[in-house]
């Protein structure tokens, strides 16, 4: 009793979201913090949470320097607080996956791009796209949207992005398998049923404070992960954690995408 209660109390689920914001950001965590494999395995239900902590720094970002400067340098400053805090942890398995899929016609030859730690021409010419579509279209919202608002749509971008990546997880078979591999000890199961509900209300939680019609672009992310899934299955039979990451940019570009058309 006393070894479930462990498993399952309070303490021991704030361990395993700890170990989640080890994973996915720079954010420093307590060093008595475990990062076994098994505490891995555990923590995708709350990659969605970690979402919520990286859109609160980026949009509060926004919202503060926002008063002081100029709406294009507060976006610019709230992007760069969002990469500082994840390391680029998304942003680089966008960058290998472009490299990987662009060079490589083969799965062994795109499995062995995507592990090359070099940056190549597809890698620079994606990184480059997605960080500009980004600024484009924050931009473009920022002249629709008061401050409030637009801080409320990147917690929540940031959030349900991350949602689309565990869709990925649950729907396809991890295709990595080397020992090195980071994502290798969270891809080995599937999410139970209630820790997909711990990571769904994680997703939505900052949805609750945006108008309902906002719930519509979650159609649009859903459809952009499931093609990016199928793209994935097709040339490699699976995924990668670099897939992951790819899809977590793509769907938050959807994700402001589809709140453009929604209010403009």
């Amino acid at each position: 009793m006393e070894q479930t209660q462990n498993k399952t109390g309070l303490k021991h689920q704030w361990h395993v979201f700890l170990t989640a914001v080890m994973f996915l950001t720079r954010i420093p965590v307590p060093h008595n913090i475990d990062h076994s494999s098994g505490m891995l395995q555990k923590a995708a239900r709350y990659f969605t949470w970690v979402g919520l902590v990286v859109g609160v720094i980026g949009g509060g970002v926004f919202f503060l320097l926002n008063k002081y400067l100029p709406g294009s340098l507060s976006i610019a400053f709230s992007m760069l607080a969002t990469i500082l805090a994840t390391g680029a942890f998304h942003e680089d398995g966008f960058a290998d996956c472009c490299d990987a899929f662009g060079g490589g016609w083969t799965k062994e030859k795109i499995l062995l791009i995507m592990k090359d730690s070099r940056l190549g021409t597809y890698g620079v010419i994606g990184l480059l796209g997605v960080l500009g579509f980004k600024f484009l279209l924050l931009s473009s919202l920022n002249a629709l949207c008061d401050p409030l608002q637009l801080a409320l749509v990147l917690i929540t971008a940031h959030s349900t992005s991350r949602l689309m990546a565990i869709g990925i997880m649950q729907s396809y078979s991890y295709v990595q398998d080397t020992d090195t591999s980071k994502s290798k000890p969270i891809a080995s199961r599937k999410l139970t049923m209630l820790e997909l509900l711990i990571a769904g209300i994680g997703a939505v939680l900052p949805m609750l404070l945006l108008k309902p019609v906002f719930w519509l672009v979650l159609l649009p992310m859903g459809i952009a992960c499931w093609w990016a899934g199928r793209y994935f299955h097709k040339w490699i039979g699976g995924y990668t954690g670099d897939c992951l990451g790819a899809t977590q940019q793509l769907t938050e570009l959807v994700f402001y995408l589809s709140v453009f058309f929604i209010i403009r």
